[in-house]
């Protein structure tokens, strides 16, 4: 990051994170171990047997377009993206191998005027280096649709096939020739022919491609231009969002906005089979390489996979039934909040765009402890007479209290009843002017209601008007109270891009700013408030003390997008040893959201290393398959160590194998710089062999153990049963002396001893 020019910035070494909200591109890895998801800027990794997300492939800038997995290693995947660049990974560990430097890729296109495209061949270099640019390009055709789903490779590699609104073009990369075949728009029975998405045939030379209209058009001897001919397919009553064929090329997959997965068998007419009710309506299908194993995205951000039928999610899986809304008035949850506690939701449904058939609902929620979901509690279906602007609850975690603003000009106050509903407390205005925005302050003592250019601030306990805030020329559009320390100041902005502070013990503004604030947000758990500035087609971020005008942390080009959305999120455990210019972040992690459906935040050095550590062990335990080799060297090492330590005290421990250093060298190492095998496998073999030293020892130490406790057995024996000769005898002086065993031992050896040297030396005596 590097300082901006506003006063008194810091640099900061804070990271933002990005969750896109829509996976454009969905794969499954060799043995279906794994699902890569196209993200954002990012490639997210999934398990496909624990359903968690494993870690990011993190490196481009851009927007990932595309991803393939290496045929030639099935552990690695390529990505490009609108940065520029196509990248090659190791999924496995997420580490990057390589960086191609090519242009603005769209999948397989290259961006050279806005919204039009070209389809390029691109030839990457072999290079040791980890960046390279790939300076070999063809042009193979122009126009060429942005729509990534309309490009396909055809018969391993021999063509691609490329559609773009009524034409379909089949490029054949030996011959360096073009076949094109085109459709008329619409013909008598009204069909709408515009080509959605394409897919090739495995092994024959067949493609399928989807249209507006919902028809599946199988196209053949497309070699010869004028022999071609297509059959058509029709299921989906509207477009047909994307086709793949399984890997055998027995079945072809295609799916649409009914969230409906339609399997067709090739060659067998229209015999098909459904998977309905996924989700949302389906954007993108793949199959595994044993073609067991499909998995769908949706536009819900939902992810499925089907295994013998069997689906379950990876993230946001709605617990609803999509309904196709093509030609219907459905009610939809234009505007909702939450309590400080989370005990109440509050929502707004609407229906209708115009003002004279606008239908709406005022629904409020209790969160119910046992389902650990929210029940319907009161549902108000004339609180107001036009469309709900803004709603907020009261800060305090007393009393309950929700405020709603509308385009009647009134702003009402709802509270609980007797019997627990919601009911109408109090109605305001003023001077039949629209208000514009409301907020509490942090003890709920004041609320601030904005009408157009004007601040009004209420008492809550008498609803009496204390005293309204005169504006500069410009309509309000956003406010906050300050917190803490800062909780006597009010923030508001204006369409004349000011940012103001009001004191509101003088009522006098502080200190204004000249800056387009699009989003104010305070964090309930310090004085900070984080606020969003779009200008130029990007948004900034600073975070300040109301106190100060001077910013405590700025990130100029935060998002290309503008910001909608804002919360500080409480964190379980406070964050230590942060850098100066993440101390904003110790208390509470700030998450913000784009038009786009981009939910991005801020994390720091430290949290970046615990989560990369955490990843990383999530895949070595729970990811990667039990093979003897993982055995040997992973967790049955691990439980025999610690069975050791149990059985046997520190003084006593067996010598350990020194092998794992051996070990560790030889799997992090990087292949290229290894030496040969056969150097490699005497110190790999040696490194797993244990020394029989200590085991000897042990041995020794045992057998000396036995025959001690022997001894002491044997002497406790003989002194029992002296004891009890001398009860019988009745005095120790009639008790006659019997040897013991060991003294019986000894003599049995003497007397087995030859002593017949002896008589030789008496005989030869003089």
């Amino acid at each position: 990051m590097t300082k901006t020019d506003y006063p008194g910035s810091l640099v900061t070494q804070c990271k933002v994170q990005r969750y896109c909200l829509y996976h454009l591109n969905v794969k499954l890895s060799h043995g279906c171990r794994f699902v890569l998801c196209a993200s954002g800027d990012l490639v997210k990794v999934y398990s496909t047997r624990t359903e968690e997300w494993l870690h990011s492939l993190q490196g481009h800038t851009n927007q990932v377009t595309g991803i393939a997995l290496n045929p030639a290693n099935h552990l690695q995947v390529y990505s490009c993206s609108a940065d520029g660049t196509v990248k090659l990974w190791d999924f496995i560990d997420g580490i990057l191998i390589k960086v191609q430097l090519v242009y603005k890729c769209m999948k397989l296109c290259v961006s050279a005027w806005p919204e039009c495209f070209q389809l390029v061949a691109v030839h990457l270099p072999k290079s040791a280096e980890q960046e390279v640019e790939a300076k070999e390009m063809s042009v193979v055709s122009s126009h060429i649709s942005s729509n990534p789903s309309c490009t396909a490779f055809g018969r391993g590699g021999e063509y691609i096939a490329f559609a773009r609104r009524l034409q379909l073009n089949v490029y054949f990369f030996r011959k360096q020739k073009t076949c094109s075949f085109s459709l008329k728009a619409t013909d008598k029975k009204g069909a709408q022919n515009a080509f959605t998405c394409i897919t090739c045939h495995p092994t024959d030379d067949c493609i399928a491609t989807g249209h507006e209209d919902g028809k599946i058009r199988l196209w053949r001897n497309f070699i010869h231009k004028k022999e071609y001919t297509y059959s058509t397919q029709h299921w989906h009553h509207n477009a047909v969002n994307t086709l793949c064929f399984t890997p055998e090329g027995t079945h072809l997959l295609s799916g649409g906005i009914e969230s409906v997965l339609v399997q067709w068998q090739y060659g067998a007419g229209n015999r098909k089979e459904f998977l309905p009710r996924l989700g949302g309506s389906i954007l993108h299908i793949s199959a595994s390489s044993d073609g067991q194993l499909f998995c769908t995205s949706h536009s819900d951000n939902s992810k499925s996979l089907s295994l013998c039928y069997i689906f379950f999610s990876l993230g946001y899986i709605l617990q609803q039934e999509y309904i196709y809304e093509a030609g219907l008035d459905q009610f939809e949850v234009a505007k909702a909040a939450f309590d400080i506690k989370g005990s109440w939701l509050a929502t707004v449904e609407e229906r209708g765009q115009k003002s004279s058939d606008l239908e709406f609902f005022l629904k409020l929620w209790a969160f119910d402890e046992r389902t650990q979901s929210f029940v319907l509690n009161t549902t108000i279906t004339a609180a107001h007479t036009d469309r709900i602007i803004s709603m907020c609850f009261s800060s305090s975690e007393e009393t309950t209290m929700l405020v709603t603003i509308a385009e009647d000009g009134q702003f009402k106050a709802w509270c609980q009843g007797n019997q627990n509903f919601w009911s109408c407390d109090f109605v305001g205005s003023y001077h039949n002017l629209k208000p514009t925005n409301c907020s509490f302050s942090a003890d709920s003592s004041l609320l601030a209601v904005s009408f157009q250019e004007v601040i009004t601030i209420w008492s809550p306990e008498t609803w009496e008007m204390l005293t309204t805030l005169c504006q500069p020329p410009g309509i309000i559009r956003d406010l906050c109270f300050g917190r803490l320390s800062c909780s006597k100041y009010l923030l508001g902005t204006t369409t004349r891009n000011l940012l103001c502070c009001w004191n509101l013990l003088t009522c006098a503004l502080e200190w204004s700013s000249s800056v387009e604030v699009s989003k104010l947000q305070p964090d309930p758990l310090s004085e900070n408030v984080a606020a969003f500035s779009y200008q130029s087609k990007h948004t900034d971020l600073f975070v300040f003390k109301p106190s100060e005008p001077r910013p405590l942390f700025t990130n100029k080009n935060v998002c290309s997008e503008k910001v909608h959305r804002a919360v500080f999120v409480p964190r379980e455990e406070l964050l230590n040893n942060c850098d100066e210019s993440s101390q904003w972040l110790n208390r509470s992690q700030l998450y913000f959201l784009t038009q786009n459906m981009d939910l991005l935040t801020f994390s720091t050095a430290t949290e970046e290393d615990r989560m990369l550590s955490s990843s990383k062990q999530l895949v070595i335990d729970d990811s990667v398959a039990v093979t003897p080799f993982y055995l040997l060297l992973g967790k049955h090492r691990q439980q025999q160590q610690k069975l050791n330590t149990q059985s046997h005290p520190a003084a006593d421990k067996p010598q350990q194998p020194q092998g794992s250093v051996t070990i560790k060298e030889l799997l992090h190492t990087p292949a290229h710089v290894l030496p040969a095998a056969s150097v490699l496998c005497s110190m790999f073999v040696n490194s797993l062999l244990i020394s029989n030293t200590g085991v000897q020892q042990d041995c020794l130490r045992e057998e000396m153990d036995s025959e001690k406790e022997e001894e002491d057995s044997e002497e406790e024996m003989e002194a029992c049963d002296s004891q009890q000769e001398l009860r019988v005898q009745g005095s120790v002086d009639e008790v006659m002396l019997k040897l013991s065993k060991a003294q019986e031992r000894e003599l049995k050896r003497v007397r087995k001893t030859d002593f017949s040297w002896m008589a030789d030396l008496i005989d030869s005596k003089p």
